[in-house]
């Protein structure tokens, strides 16, 4: 039920206003622009340490497969929705703009 899909070849980025924080355990989103922090659980904390600008959804999936030793369908779908996610929320920017 998301609204958008991620093609598995799209280079995902930060939002130019977004910056990810590591505190203890864990690590929390700050939205520069609006003020927002939302706080990532393991998985998506992984995701963003990834996401660099030039690797594409698919290659962060196979990183983080290796990572967790996870099977690639499973996270493949996991990691779409939550690219997508993510660009709804305005943390990553929409692959392309």
């Amino acid at each position: 039920g998301y609204g958008m899909e991620i093609a598995s070849g799209a280079v995902l980025r930060l939002a130019d206003d977004a910056s990810v924080q590591h505190v203890g355990d864990g690590a929390v989103v700050l939205l520069a622009r609006s003020g927002q922090l939302y706080t990532c659980n393991g998985t998506t904390e992984a995701f963003l340490d990834k996401v660099d600008g030039a690797r594409s959804l698919d290659q962060i999936v196979g990183l983080l497969c290796a990572e967790f030793e996870v099977d690639k369908d499973t996270l493949d779908e996991d990691i779409a929705a939550l690219a997508a996610d993510l660009v709804s929320e305005g943390i990553l920017a929409a692959p392309g703009a």
